[in-house]
């Protein structure tokens, strides 16, 4: 989660997730319903200054940029028709062929908080350096985030895996009308929730769910790749702060039980006063008021029923989550792969990097430590880690 303490919240069967994540394309998926202009950043330097400002390091800045809200046609959560809303970043420059990265972002729960809705540089500077070094960048908002309906359903990895690629489909149609062509390989990456949502994306573009785009490399930063065996026990240890421990749990179980019915009713696993919290959690209120309303720590949140779901999840819940962490275990990457972290992370602890590359093809890179991000290690891997993935998807496409 990025920023927990600033204005926002700051990763069915696993045979069902595949399935949807499989699913072809149809008349509606992906189909571009509207276009605004954002943002001119008509220089370089006009990069470089809006990247510095936020502490990202602008070497691979050599354009301007322009910037653009798609809203467009995908699915929801379910399946049924909906729209979402994302940002596109192009380049300021004569090539009419472009490379592509898609980068999904971290956790948010504020509809505003969403890449093509903010002039928060932390969830718009991504775009800004891929576009700057070359790039067409696409950053889905996901769903239920930007102008897209309804609550979010956060961390599911079969619809963060629709919404990535219809955007990716609409970009397409976009970039043509603009007199470019997107080529075919695209380059994955994504922050925390969007480290998952890359390996998704990389996943269903590997099994030719698109009869166009293809990965070329994904690179996924501070991921909670392994939900049930290190990010949720690590909320109940010190290595994640007990606000955040409080944050993310009460997210987690008010997101997956109004897609998989995991519990009877709030209060059977939340303790009271908190049986309310799930309402705050539909979009339309900020961090702060989210942060305002939560106990200091997880032991206050919860109930030793809500406690017993979270270590020892069994039915439903235990189901969703080998769905989400299905990621990183149940297929074999034909294109490199590298799982960027920082170590000490205080949200996705480390232990969820090393289970994933112990069970996927990869390479663990070691970004450094920046605590100068708020004063957290994690929100500082994504300012770290974005200029090195640009290095090595340009080293790989050139």
């Amino acid at each position: 989660m990025r920023r927990m303490l600033s204005s926002s919240i700051a990763g069915a069967l696993i045979a069902t997730s595949l399935a949807v994540a499989a699913t072809p394309a149809t008349a509606a998926t992906g189909r571009l319903v509207s276009v605004t202009a954002l943002h001119t950043y008509a220089t370089r330097a006009d990069v470089d200054a809006a990247l510095t400002a936020d502490k990202f390091d602008p070497g691979t800045d050599r354009y301007g940029v322009r910037t653009y809200r798609l809203v467009y046609r995908t699915t929801d959560a379910t399946g049924h028709p909906t729209t979402a809303s994302g940002l596109v970043a192009l380049p300021i420059n004569n090539r009419r062929q472009l490379r592509t990265i898609s980068f999904g972002h971290g956790t948010e729960i504020f509809k505003g908080d969403a890449p093509s809705t903010s002039d928060d540089v932390f969830l718009i500077g991504p775009a800004l350096t891929f576009a700057s070094a070359g790039f067409a960048a696409v950053a889905p908002d996901y769903l239920g985030l930007g102008e897209g309906p309804g609550p979010h359903p956060w961390m599911d990895v079969p619809s963060e895996t629709t919404a990535s690629l219809d955007l990716l489909r609409a970009a397409r149609t976009f970039a043509d009308r603009q007199g470019r062509q997107l080529t075919r390989d695209v380059y994955v990456s994504g922050f925390s929730q969007g480290a998952s949502a890359a390996l998704g994306l990389a996943r269903a573009l590997q099994s030719g769910t698109d009869p166009w785009f293809r990965a070329a490399a994904v690179a996924p930063i501070s991921g909670a790749y392994d939900f049930r065996h290190a990010a949720i026990p690590s909320l109940f240890t010190p290595a994640v702060h007990p606000l955040l421990a409080s944050a993310y749990t009460t997210y987690l179980l008010t997101a997956f039980d109004r897609l998989h019915d995991i519990y009877p009713y709030p209060g059977y696993v939340f303790r009271q006063p908190y049986a309310g919290l799930p309402s705050l959690f539909d979009g339309t209120h900020t961090g702060e008021e989210v942060l305002g309303a939560l106990p200091a720590t997880i032991d206050d949140l919860l109930t030793p029923a809500g406690k017993a779901m979270l270590l020892h999840p069994t039915g439903r819940f235990a189901d969703a989550l080998a769905e989400l962490d299905s990621v990183c275990t149940n297929w074999t990457p034909r294109m490199p792969v590298r799982l960027y972290y920082s170590p000490g992370d205080e949200e996705a602890v480390n232990a969820n990097t090393e289970h994933c590359h112990a069970t996927l093809p990869s390479r663990m890179v070691d970004a450094g430590v920046n605590t100068d991000y708020n004063g957290f290690v994690h929100e500082g891997s994504e300012v770290l880690s974005v200029p090195q993935v640009t290095r090595w998807f340009t080293q790989l496409s050139s």
